[in-house]
């Protein structure tokens, strides 16, 4: 028995003498509550599963009691590879969906009766139909977004009577063009029909399991009785319902440990929140903190610039974010390399792409990240002309995405009609016009975006096409796209990675070169609110922390050659000018520098009418909300964080008290606007767009009260 024990005791401590000090934090103190804040690649998976490992082998912890949790197959997989490597085997590594929908078998005779439910693979033909119900016409790309957005209100934990007050809260607007209303209705009408269905869906699994333990007593001593240890990754991905169920997993005791990274929250849309990790030690009081800082994955220069995207004046971070330590030597600096147009970036990919291939770098080390799926288009041209083999993660390839096979398929068909007489461009257009494509981006994100990047790369595909070939007409055109499609349907084989930067999470390359770090793009045009723009800034930081060896990040001046060059380097890499140059500075510094004061200019169109024009790029303001601003979504804030701060917190006290949602008081627009120009009269508070009478009245006072605090 001593030599046993003896052996036992030798494992563990073997499994102790592999970490480093933090590590070894997390993984010798197997009892009460603790949060691992965990920045990217600091051995994070390491770290819990050795804590589980040293548990078990030092006897300490019972396999079949504890349950670790994450977010993809992939994950729980690679968590259950790495502890049978450690000698552990019994122990449930499973995704949050896999160990609820096990439970909700088991118990669901004994709770409800008969047999569970069957799970839908997926919403389309419950969306379709419910639509078709209420008479609202939606296409294939709408029904991807409703479906979404069922999803979001669903993990949410909303339901359709609550979903118009916490699309409100969030921010948010319903997909399809429809209001709140409309989208309430079709999420009650989408539930009768899974009910008369006789299924449920994917979220209904966390759903129907949550209440089962709520309502009886006895499956949830059960529960508890079988699990009586919790780990959690990426716990900042966490969403309502998936808290909701943890805390009923884990009962009155304390026996768990979260890990996650505050600077990688990138998936709010799906209703993930990182407040559930800030907020540990609120909820689980006494809870042990550890911060795993030491980065093992990039070189210091990587890390340098990382560390640079989250800083925020003052040397405060951003996002509650660790700041990390490299622990590599020295490499490659990264790089920020402006292009002319979007042609010539994907061009200077590839031809690095080809020089580190001729110098025998693998091609499945190396990755392309961007920000949407229509950007990959002219990357997979311009590898397919160097014969590079790529695969695309996260996604389809270009010209399999179903609206550019409908759209090749239109134009096609309409070859025979053209008679020459409308330049190939604009024909191309109007066809896209007949197949849904709008000359405008639309308002919400998602699928519909998504299509809408797709065929506008048509669309610039027929500008490029015409002017290399002037005299082209639509059947030459759809000749292009065949042979693109042909030269771009390589067998399956290790590649380079083409990847959205959404897509990423948990990968790592020797070499990552992020394209498209611009304005409108890096932040996306869509992120008009502080918290949106914060999770773009997130998402930069996601892809620069995927590379090992060296890091390229590019922009272009134009979409097109020859194109006005309108655009400006993202505001994201303003901060790691040390590190990237002046360059990452863009060309409007000195402007901001100079542009502290008043709202948008104004100059006179041709009719003599004075047009609101941007304070900081002279772009005349197409928006309310730039109007409201004075200044572009995509030019460089320059208003006073902690005062817009002041100003939200009163907003939501003031909203609340009056029982109307936030923007009814005044929009984000609004309160960006008051804290850039810091007006100390009620005179200046007036000239802000959004204040009218009323308001200056009823909160002029509270406003001017808030300018004058002092931080």
């Amino acid at each position: 028995m001593s030599v046993t024990l003896s052996s036992a005791a030798m494992s563990a401590d073997a499994i102790l003498a592999a970490l480093d000090p933090e590590q070894r934090a997390v993984a010798e103190a197997p009892h009460g509550p603790m949060v691992v804040l965990a920045g990217a690649g600091t051995g994070k998976t390491r770290a819990i599963t050795h804590r589980m490992a040293y548990a078990v082998r030092s006897g300490i912890h019972q396999p079949s009691r504890v349950l670790a949790l994450t977010f993809t197959a992939r994950a729980a997989g690679e968590m259950r590879t790495r502890l049978r490597d450690l000698g552990v085997v019994g122990l449930q590594a499973r995704t949050f969906h896999s160990a609820a929908l096990r439970q909700l078998h088991y118990f669901w005779p004994g709770a409800i009766g008969g047999p569970a439910p069957e799970v839908m693979a997926h919403k389309a033909s419950a969306v379709a139909e419910a639509a078709g119900r209420l008479r609202i016409r939606v296409d294939r790309t709408e029904i991807r977004d409703i479906a979404a957005e069922i999803e979001w209100a669903k993990v949410g934990m909303m339901s359709a009577d609550a979903y118009a007050a916490g699309l409100a809260a969030a921010g948010r607007e319903p997909p399809a063009g429809l209001d709140a209303t409309a989208m309430a209705r079709l999420l009650a009408t989408y539930e009768d029909v899974k009910g008369e269905r006789g299924v449920i869906d994917f979220e209904d699994v966390l759903l129907l399991l949550v209440g089962i333990l709520e309502d009886r007593d006895d499956v949830a001593r059960a529960v508890r009785g079988q699990y009586r240890h919790f780990v959690v990754d990426e716990y900042q991905d966490v969403s309502a319902v998936q808290q909701r169920l943890l805390e009923l997993w884990v009962g009155e005791r304390d026996d768990l440990c979260v890990v996650g990274d505050p600077a990688q929250t990138i998936y709010s849309f799906t209703g993930a929140s990182s407040d559930h990790l800030l907020g540990f030690t609120q909820r689980w009081p006494g809870s042990t903190i550890v911060r795993l800082t030491r980065n093992y994955r990039s070189t210091p220069e990587i890390v340098g610039l990382a560390n640079a995207l989250l800083s925020a004046p003052g040397g405060v971070r951003r996002s509650g974010s660790v700041e990390l330590a490299a622990q590599r030597s020295g490499g490659t600096a990264p790089v920020l390399v402006a292009h002319e147009d979007d042609p010539a970036e994907a061009h200077a990919v590839a031809a690095r792409v080809s020089e580190l291939l001729d110098r025998g770098l693998p091609a499945e080390s190396m990755a392309v990240l961007f920000r949407t799926n229509g950007q990959s288009e002219l990357v997979e041209t311009a590898l397919a002309e160097r014969d590079i083999p790529y695969l695309v993660r996260g996604g389809e390839r270009f010209f399999q995405r179903a609206e550019v096979r409908d759209a090749v398929l239109l134009l096609r068909g309409a070859v025979r009609t053209d008679d020459g007489e409308v330049p190939l461009g604009q024909l191309v257009r109007d066809l896209l016009l007949g197949a849904g494509w709008s000359h405008e981006p639309p308002r919400t994100g998602g699928a519909a975006r998504e299509r809408w990047e797709s065929q506008s790369a048509l669309a610039a595909l027929a500008d490029d096409f015409v002017r290399s070939t002037p005299e082209a007409r639509l059947g030459d055109f759809v000749r292009e796209l065949d042979e693109r499609k042909t030269s771009q349907h390589a067998p399956t084989v290790a590649g380079v990675t083409l990847a959205s930067l959404h897509a990423t999470k948990g990968l790592e390359w020797d070499v990552v070169f992020v394209i498209g770090c611009s304005e409108g793009l890096l932040p996306i045009t869509m992120a008009d609110t502080p918290e949106a723009i914060e999770e773009e800034r997130r998402l930069l930081y996601v892809g620069a922390t995927r590379a090992r060896d060296e890091l390229v990040l590019s922009w272009a001046k134009a979409r097109h050659p020859g194109g006005r060059a309108s655009r400006r380097p993202s505001r994201f890499l303003q901060p790691a000018a040390s590190l990237l140059g002046p360059a990452a500075l863009g060309a409007q510094a000195g402007v901001v520098a100079g542009g502290t004061g008043g709202g948008a200019k104004v100059k006179k169109s041709g009719s003599g009418r004075r047009r609101p024009t941007c304070r900081v790029c002279g772009n005349d303001l197409g928006t309310g909300a730039e109007r409201t601003m004075g200044r572009c979504t995509g030019c460089p804030s320059t208003y006073d964080e902690a005062l817009f701060e002041r100003l939200r917190t009163w907003r939501s006290e003031t909203s609340k008290a009056a029982k109307v949602p936030a923007f009814v008081v005044l929009t984000d627009a609004t309160l960006i606007a008051v804290a850039e120009r810091r007006p100390t009269t009620r005179g200046e508070l007036a000239a802000i767009p959004g204040i009218g009478a009323h308001k200056l009245e009823t909160y002029g006072g509270a406003l001017l009260e808030l300018v004058s605090t002092k931080s």
